[in-house]
């Protein structure tokens, strides 16, 4: 049986569903508020049967969320999610986008060549915006090869806005200036 919690943060409600599988508690999905549609509403639609309960370890990591949303420099390991769920295609994705590390970017592209699908740029986009466990696997720090943002399952500014409290900047065209991409071993400054 799924269970949830529901933590407030700068930016709005965040929902964690959960279960417990071999005996331990494991994330199944984590619902951010985007505009019109809270993180509650959308827990209550797609787990209708879903309780509110939670435990320590659960706890510990919907807290670590929320200090993350306030700016933290938190990093989360992917033991705490349940990847089952996943194709092993979205598997390699995610866990290639929980390597790239805080203040860095990656391109879809690069992340399909680092996959070993090359060209595969639109189904790394595809399998990131079914991320669902955005934040735990920071999908946010995925844009596009001209330096745009691109997509993010709470929208554009929620993704500008967590990628500046990380430390990157744009310039005023909505690009991003950095030096590297992530998974770029051939361009050392852009």
């Amino acid at each position: 049986m799924n269970k949830k919690i529901i933590k407030p943060t700068p930016f709005g409600s965040v929902c964690v569903v959960w279960h417990v599988s071999n005996n331990l508690p494991r994330i199944v999905h984590v619902l951010l508020s985007k505009l019109g549609h809270s993180a509650e509403d959308q827990a209550s639609e797609l787990y209708p049967n879903a309780k509110t309960s939670s435990c320590a370890e659960i706890d510990a990591i919907a807290v670590s969320i929320k200090a993350y949303l306030e700016g933290e420099d938190i990093k989360f390991s992917l033991n705490v999610v349940n990847l089952s769920q996943c194709s092993k295609f979205q598997q390699s994705v995610l866990r290639a986008e929980h390597a790239i590390p805080r203040g860095s970017v990656s391109t879809y592209g690069l992340i399909a060549a680092h996959v070993d699908v090359p060209g595969g740029a639109r189904a790394v986009g595809n399998a990131l915006a079914g991320n669902p466990f955005p934040l735990i696997v920071p999908c946010h720090r995925a844009i596009r090869s001209d330096l745009h943002l691109g997509g993010f399952q709470s929208g554009a500014g929620m993704k500008r806005a967590l990628l500046e409290r990380e430390g990157i900047i744009f310039d005023k065209a909505g690009r991003v200036i950095c030096n590297q991409l992530h998974y770029d071993q051939t361009r050392q400054s852009l």
